[in-house]
């Protein structure tokens, strides 16, 4: 975790414990988990209700916070995943009573048939011939219609277990979104990133990380509503995804802060895919849907880092984020790679590696 990154985290728990204190709401982990997550505005759907429940006036309790909770933090992706393991659980089960039954059934059969062949090698009368034979006649009948059963039991299973199959990927893509910019959510990018540096560490390929902030977004935030802030969220996040390529990968990081995993870019082509962001963004005039006000320009600044043997996704991180603080501190709205960094600490610009 880099510096930059620990004083956020630190700076969402200062104030996920103020509200708890302030609205006397006990500690318990799930109570620092709903204020947390209130705290870095990632779950925009719990800041609105939070939010219209501070301008209400209502008095916090434990029951209300319990309420919220459970219904915005309370995962209902495991219990969907338990749901379709249950029901797939259910259908092999079936499938084993099938088969356990037709076994049964083979077993009854070919132990008639043992039997007949005794019969037949004795000396029988015609009438014990006949009698054999219809009954054998009729256990075949008896077999064909239990093995009839089993492959339609079978197909059927095949086709649940498809069905159930398609709504666990469903399932699994979900708990990998954002759910406000539909890009990879904070778990997805560290999978991806992980898996990033692991090649590069393997391969002699480039890898390069790309980290943005929205430059006064809490501002923009407060004077024009969530609302509005959400859909200045999901166009950055959509003019991210459409300047990368590929294996590129774009997420959100969390709040305001959105990354990009750019495998097979140098520095040179990842400050550029940054620049075009940086522009794409610029370029676009906010209004405000209600009531087609002109909020103006929302402008972003980006780091970026290059991947060194050895490296570790901490450590990638670690250096964008450096890299996005200078941006910050020389004016925003603007990219700083490493190179850059290098150049203005070389020039005493007062930008610090920390």
């Amino acid at each position: 975790m880099s510096g930059q990154e620990f004083k956020r985290a630190l700076g969402y728990a200062n104030a996920a414990f103020e509200l708890l204190k302030r609205s006397g709401i006990p500690p318990y982990p799930q109570f620092y988990e709903l204020l947390y997550t209130y705290a870095t505005g990632v779950n925009p759907s719990l800041n609105n209700r939070i939010n219209a429940i501070f301008r209400e006036g209502s008095s916090p309790s434990v029951d209300l916070a319990e309420a919220l909770y459970n219904e915005f933090l309370k995962s209902d992706v495991n219990d969907r995943i338990s749901d379709v393991s249950e029901r797939m659980h259910a259908r092999i089960e079936a499938v084993h009573d099938a088969i356990d039954s037709a076994m049964t059934t083979a077993n009854a059969y070919s132990g008639s048939l043992q039997a007949a062949s005794g019969d037949l090698q004795q000396d029988i009368t015609v009438e014990t011939l006949k009698s054999l034979a219809n009954r054998l006649l009729l256990e075949t009948r008896v077999m064909q219609e239990t093995n009839q059963a089993l492959e339609q039991k079978l197909e059927a299973s095949r086709d649940d277990i498809a069905a159930l199959q398609r709504d666990l990927d469903d399932v699994r893509r979900e708990s990998m979104l954002d759910p406000l910019t539909k890009i990879a959510n904070r778990k997805s990018f560290d999978e991806g990133l992980e898996a990033a540096v692991a090649e590069a560490n393997i391969g002699d390929q480039p890898l390069c990380l790309m980290i943005a902030d929205i430059d006064h977004f809490k501002t923009f935030n407060d004077t024009y509503g969530h609302q509005t802030g959400d859909q200045v969220l999901r166009l950055v996040a959509m003019t991210i995804r459409s300047n990368i390529k590929g294996k590129d990968l774009a997420a959100r990081y969390g709040g305001e802060e959105f990354v990009a995993i750019l495998p097979s870019t140098d520095l040179d082509g990842a400050v550029i895919v940054a620049e075009n962001v940086r522009k794409a963004i610029q370029a676009k005039e906010l209004l405000k849907r209600s009531t087609n006000e002109k909020l103006g320009r929302i402008t972003a600044s980006f780091g970026v880092a290059a991947f060194r043997s050895g490296d570790t996704p901490s450590s990638l991180l670690e250096r964008a984020d450096r890299c996005l603080y200078a941006a910050k501190h020389a004016g925003r709205n603007r990219v700083v790679s490493e190179t850059e960094l290098a150049e203005m600490q070389a020039a005493g610009s007062g930008i610090s590696a920390a």
